[in-house]
């Protein structure tokens, strides 16, 4: 862990986000732990439920009981304590499978689209992005695409404001294709650098959103070869199985290549993260913990068992 008082501050804010994810998750398997005086079929089924309960979902709970039943089996597990530390290493080494940050080639035009459902805060995480990018020396220019709702225009351009970058924007109820067209032309003779493209999260059916996403990506890769280079997916940590179940319908309709995961500081249901590195094989970009510009960061697997399994006082 880097000691810098950004990334220190970040950590705690993140312990405080996931405090009742662990209160949920590690005080039910602590009281199951402690009440149990020896491991047997009763133990692994209390603590069945409890991991259910905490969203980390059933594939993870199988692989979890069924490691503890081995190491049982081997004489490997002779008390219940150390049942915790074996829940901290498989959650650990399954979070490590879906650790990938963003890599943004420099002096080069990189497109993003990011997409999601409305009220997962995906215009406000598009700032937040923006503004990491810029922090990391990147020329970051924003795109408002979500012509349907003249409010997110407007939380958009607020955002392009806030983080000091260009925004490239139409009247409301404009041609969403149009808006991105002019981007990617404008991005191809002008100044390399990233371009954010915000989209909308709600049209009158899931065939029209899905749609009109389609053909705004159609539109990106004819203007420019291997647009867009990144579809980042923005889900509500709160939701718990249906943002997983958004992530399916989002990687089955228009192709996702990232995750990120928001609200975790307002949310039981943490253990969603452990969930979707199980399930769903898409890398986890970022999270988000807050409201604070800085409050999205990339996701770091050590980072996220550390915050959940750190002891309140600590």
């Amino acid at each position: 862990m880097d000691g810098s008082n950004g990334k220190t501050g970040f950590f705690d804010r993140l312990k405080s986000g996931l405090a009742k994810t662990r209160k949920l998750l590690l005080t039910d398997v602590d009281d199951i732990i402690l009440g149990s005086k020896q491991i047997d079929q009763a133990l692994f089924d209390e603590l069945e439920e409890a991991l259910i309960v905490a969203d980390v979902g059933p594939a993870f709970t199988a692989e979890l009981i069924a490691s503890l039943q081995e190491k049982v089996k081997r004489k490997e597990l002779g008390s219940p304590e150390v049942l915790r530390k074996v829940l901290r290493e498989t959650m650990r080494e399954i979070l490590f499978t879906g650790e990938a940050p963003l890599r943004v080639p420099p002096g080069e035009v990189y497109t993003i689209m990011v997409v999601g459902v409305n009220g997962t805060g995906k215009t406000t995480t598009i700032g937040k992005l923006a503004h990491n990018l810029k922090a990391e020396g990147h020329e970051v220019t924003l795109v408002a695409a979500d012509t349907f709702r003249a409010a997110a225009i407007e939380q958009l351009e607020a955002w392009a404001k806030r983080a000091q970058v260009p925004l490239i924007r139409q009247a409301a109820n404009a041609d969403p294709a149009a808006v991105v067209y002019d981007a990617v032309r404008a991005a191809k003779t002008g100044r390399a650098g990233v371009v954010i493209v915000d989209t909308a999260g709600r049209l009158h059916t899931k065939v029209n959103l899905m749609e009109e996403l389609k053909k705004m990506k159609r539109i990106m890769g004819r203007e420019l070869p291997g647009a867009p280079h990144e579809v980042l997916l923005v889900l509500d940590a709160t939701t718990g199985q249906n943002a997983i179940a958004q992530a399916r319908m989002f990687t089955d309709e228009i192709g996702v290549t990232g995750l990120i995961l928001t609200k975790l500081d307002g949310t039981a249901k943490g253990g969603v993260v452990v969930r979707i590195a199980k399930e769903l094989n898409i890398p986890l970009r970022y999270v988000g913990v807050g409201e604070q510009i800085d409050d999205l960061r990339p996701f770091r697997a050590g980072e996220f068992v550390e915050a959940l399994f750190a002891e309140n006082g600590r």
